[in-house]
């Protein structure tokens, strides 16, 4: 077995892009642009960010409440009054 598929490469007779001679370059380009087309637009950075105002804090979540305390601290000394 030879040619393309034998050394991993898939697709049509394009698939081997080793271009050589004078305007190798410009071939290359040509095929890729032909294979994949152009790159899209660019995105500017005004359109990527979203600043919004921070609410204020709630007060009532830095009450002290000794049931939600209990919750999330738990040592077996304190429960047994060590």
């Amino acid at each position: 077995m030879s040619g393309p598929a034998a050394e991993g490469r898939t697709g049509g007779p394009d698939a081997d892009a080793r271009v050589r001679g004078p305007d190798a370059d410009a071939r290359a380009a040509e095929v890729r642009r032909a294979r994949f087309g152009a790159l899209p637009e660019r995105v500017a950075l005004a359109d990527l960010v979203e600043e919004r105002p921070v609410p204020p804090p709630h007060r009532t979540a830095d009450a002290h409440d000794p049931d939600r305390q209990a919750v999330r601290f738990s040592c077996l000394a304190a429960d047994l009054g060590l």
